[in-house]
């Protein structure tokens, strides 16, 4: 089994789209634990809807906290100039 520094290394020297196919690739295989294979539309959203629950949980049991949306586009604004 190549170690990770190893392959990191090689899939660096790869061109920008390659690098590109190859990070969907690997974010797909997290997104499909089971390994059959990238998720379709339906199966991503499925995804997102698990992950606005647990967020919306967190906020309701405290654990994280509502920041306004004009201020999250500020900053956006500042880390993007």
């Amino acid at each position: 089994m190549p170690k990770l520094e190893d392959v990191l290394k090689e899939a660096l020297v790869l061109d920008e789209s390659e690098r590109a196919e190859l990070a969907e690739r690997l974010l797909a295989s997290l997104a499909a634990p089971r390994g059959d294979g990238p998720l379709d539309e339906a199966g991503i959203e499925r995804l997102w809807i698990a992950e606005a629950q647990r967020r919306l949980e967190d906020y309701h049991a405290g654990k994280s906290v509502a920041v306004a949306a004009a201020q999250v586009h500020a900053k956006a604004e500042k880390l993007l100039r």
